[in-house]
């Protein structure tokens, strides 16, 4: 874990990748609040690109909670087969669905409590919905934000909790918004896991990370 850098350095690194990526954008496909929440809670151990490819057909016949129990158990579970955790992420989709037409008369609820009583949406996954459909600057935290945060030393923490929190606490308003999609997309593609691409990185000579690679 890195040592917290200053207000004046993170600053800087967000104002590079405001630079380099001024409107950031997740890359999860959907067409409205519920069809985000149903992607981001299959996206759970699975990429984007795989819950993408399964979701197209499926949002095209299913794209509110009624129309989602209409197709049932059975069909959803075809049309998601590819992703992992299938079956649990079936179950869930439909006893959230039910809820939202039961409670919520069909309609996504745009507070975090709500959003996480609802079945198989966590913390992540209503910041991400809050943040995407609703503008908030809550900060999803997901295993490339924890690894770029504390790596750079942007937002350390020892938890996902405490990292939302570092980046709520240190990151300046201005970028709030966005700081969750420059994480993600920085750790997603340049600071990787097994060998982050330090020689072409943006930010190479504010981070902290003493492993660099050449």
């Amino acid at each position: 874990m890195a040592k917290q850098l200053d207000y004046h350095t993170i600053r800087e690194i967000f104002t590079r990748f405001q630079k380099a990526d001024p409107e950031p954008k997740g890359e999860l496909e959907h067409v409205n609040a519920y069809t985000l929440v149903v992607a981001v809670a299959l996206s759970a151990q699975a990429t984007d690109a795989g819950v993408n490819k399964a979701t197209r057909a499926l949002f095209k016949v299913a794209d509110t909670p009624q129309k989602m129990l209409d197709l049932g158990l059975e069909g959803l579970t075809e049309h998601i087969r590819t992703i992992g955790l299938f079956r649990q992420k079936a179950k869930n989709v439909i006893k959230l669905s039910r809820i939202l037409v039961e409670e919520y008369d069909g309609e996504v609820p745009n507070s975090r409590a709500a959003l996480e009583s609802l079945p198989g949406v966590g913390r992540k996954t209503a910041n991400v919905v809050l943040n995407m459909w609703w503008g908030m600057p809550t900060q999803a935290v997901d295993t490339h934000i924890f690894r770029v945060a504390n790596r750079t030393g942007i937002a350390p923490g020892k938890d996902v909790v405490a990292v939302e929190r570092a980046i709520e606490n240190h990151v300046p308003a201005d970028f709030q918004h966005h700081a969750h999609h420059w994480l993600i997309l920085h750790g997603r593609y340049h600071c990787k896991a097994r060998k982050p691409m330090c020689p072409t990185c943006i930010i190479r000579d504010l981070c902290e990370f003493e492993d660099k690679t050449q």
